[in-house]
């Protein structure tokens, strides 16, 4: 996946929805995919094709951004999405995280540091601002039984260690010398092995065990 990375800004504030695909167009690295005032829109721009990174609002009319976080992703869009809001609720940051999102920055992020961000997110990291950092240590469910890593094969320990340090499946398709198809054969049964719901519970769960 080569640069400049394609952005989807979907936030219901068309101001800041403005500015915001300003700012992706300022960097040479970026170009705008599109924008959209609503999950459904959102959902609706990528029936045939889809952008690089999804960058979501979190609280908008209608379809939340969660609800439309589960719905890209049960669409099977493998875009990185990122949330994008002005909450540092604990619960919220938890519950996305948990959904599946690739990273939780604020809308008081500087402009430069959210473009840097957005980067590390497609180098296969995990962006989260530091003021709600020490939250992705409570996605670990502390009854969470976890017998399930004992249970994996020699390949998919080695792949839940890759997940762990936020690598993405291309990344560790090149890291391993094999096929992304595979990795995402091994991440499907990872999941299920953990009963998790996403990547980054998992791999929260493995650091913590």
């Amino acid at each position: 996946m080569g640069k400049p990375y394609s952005v989807l800004v979907v936030d219901d504030h068309p101001l800041l929805r403005r500015g915001i695909c300003e700012l992706i167009s300022s960097d040479e690295d970026f170009n705008l995919f599109g924008e959209a005032g609503s999950g459904l829109d959102a959902l609706n721009m990528l029936q045939d094709n889809e952008p690089d990174i999804v960058l979501l609002d979190l609280n908008m009319k209608g379809m939340s951004g969660l609800d439309t976080l589960n719905a890209l992703r049960q669409e099977g869009v493998t875009a990185r999405i990122v949330i994008l809001t002005v909450s540092d609720a604990k619960q919220d940051v938890i519950r996305l995280l948990r959904a599946g999102a690739d990273g939780y920055l604020l809308k008081d992020t500087e402009p430069d540091l959210l473009l840097e961000q957005l980067k590390k997110a497609m180098l296969g990291h995990r962006v989260v601002s530091d003021t709600v950092e020490e939250y992705i240590y409570e996605l670990k469910n502390a009854s969470e039984d976890e017998q399930w890593i004992e249970s994996l094969t020699p390949r998919e320990l080695q792949i839940l260690k890759e997940l762990a340090e936020g690598k993405s499946n291309r990344v560790i398709s090149e890291d391993l010398h094999i096929s992304e198809g595979t990795v995402k054969v091994h991440v499907k049964n990872l999941l299920r092995k953990a009963n998790a719901k996403s990547r980054t519970e998992m791999a929260v769960r493995y650091l913590n065990h």
